[in-house]
């Protein structure tokens, strides 16, 4: 059954982003209730998609906010994210950006440095604000996933490392307008092997009995997000197994009392709400091969060209049988191809064109390259009251 109801379609301008916000509610719905059965608290990871109707869906329904940037805290701000809920995250957070978390007295910096440390240090004296940190560690834990988004091993450029936890230490005992309030852990990103979670456990489990040992009992661990989607199957798994993924950690994390665990999903969040939308340009016959030309590039959807990631693509205005094709885009590169050899319904110029699972880092890394307009975002009808 044809999920899309592309007869609305008719006077849209392709290609744009289209979202099933029933979804979004089910999939918020869903992961919420798994966390606060467990007592977990939930930071929606602003960059996966930063599309302002859905932060106030997000942040609506009792989600914190993960930000990376200074422009993700004011926005999200802007769009009801309680401040005691945002974290700040990245290794290279300027003067400014750490001037806005301050002003708005966020829940956490997450310091991925001691430079960093002394930096925001003298900030918040200039302001004269306590900032509350917490170390973000590197665990040296394979994600398993591509090298690209692998974020927790010991050549990956985030986080401490624990050779330098002494020197952390040292520099809290002089760093008088730090409030180390917590360890921050995030090892990758799209991770589909659990194994991968349950091992992240048994290192956030060491480094917090150290800390411990000498004289800090933190109040919260953030072990981050992390937790993939079936981008093969976007109809048949449309929201992510919350229930398992929580379950590894409360049965393999020991927490000490009055600790609070915390999680910064972003992807299992708003990837499967998302589609690519475009239209078929030409259908151009090679000697061994047909290529449909779709309105959309590498410059609206950049994973396939950055990391060769898999969408899954339908024609949702053919009920002929299945063809052959490369589907590719209009931009002058050989990298602006979504996938090759992708079955198609038998396809025709002006047929639609979606693009699955894109809710995730679609809309919010699109690019003007050639000069190409960003793609508009198109709602489901009950968000409406969303839309800013």
């Amino acid at each position: 059954m044809n999920k899309f109801n592309t007869e609305k379609w008719t006077n849209i301008q392709t290609p744009f982003y289209y979202y099933d916000v029933d979804l979004l509610k089910q999939t918020l719905e869903t992961a919420k209730n798994e966390a606060d059965k467990r007592g977990y608290i939930l930071h929606y990871a602003t960059k996966a998609n930063a599309n302002p109707a859905l932060l106030k869906l997000i942040f609506s329904a009792g989600f914190g906010a993960d930000c990376v940037s200074g422009n993700e805290i004011l926005r999200s701000v802007k769009c009801g994210a309680d401040p005691k809920l945002i974290t700040f995250a990245g290794v290279g957070k300027t003067d400014r950006e750490i001037g806005i978390g301050l002003d708005n007295s966020i829940f956490c910096f997450n310091c991925e440095s001691i430079p960093e440390m002394e930096n925001i240090d003298v900030l918040a004296k200039a302001k004269h604000k306590i900032a509350s940190i917490a170390i973000r560690i590197n665990p040296d834990v394979d994600a398993k996933t591509h090298e690209y988004i692998s974020t927790g091993k010991s050549e990956n450029k985030f986080g401490i490392s624990a050779w330098d936890f002494e020197k952390v230490i040292e520099k809290l005992e002089i760093l008088s307008n730090l409030n180390f309030t917590g360890l921050h852990f995030h090892v990758g990103s799209q991770i589909t092997d659990m194994s991968v979670f349950a091992e992240v456990c048994l290192r956030v489990n060491s480094f917090n009995q150290w800390f411990k040992e000498r004289g800090f009992l933190l109040e919260h661990i953030n072990v981050g997000g992390g937790l993939g989607i079936d981008y093969q199957n976007p109809d048949k798994n449309p929201i992510p197994d919350f229930a398992s993924y929580f379950s590894i950690f409360e049965q393999n994390i020991k927490l000490y009392p009055g600790q609070k665990l915390h999680f910064e999903p972003g992807r299992s969040i708003v990837a499967q709400c998302g589609s690519l939308i475009s239209k078929v340009l030409y259908v151009k016959e090679g000697k061994s091969k047909n290529f449909a030309i779709i309105d959309a590039g590498m410059s609206d959807l950049i994973r396939p060209a950055l990391y060769k990631a898999h969408h899954h693509i339908e024609n949702i205005s053919s009920n002929k049988p299945y063809l052959v094709y490369d589907v590719v885009g209009p931009i002058c590169e050989s990298s602006d191809c979504f996938d090759k050899d992708v079955k198609l319904r038998e396809t025709q110029r002006g047929d639609f064109i979606a693009l699955r699972s894109a809710g995730a880092y679609g809309e919010v890394m699109a690019s003007q390259y050639n000069l190409r307009a960003i793609p508009q975002p198109v709602y489901s009808e009950n968000l409406q009251e969303f839309v800013p």
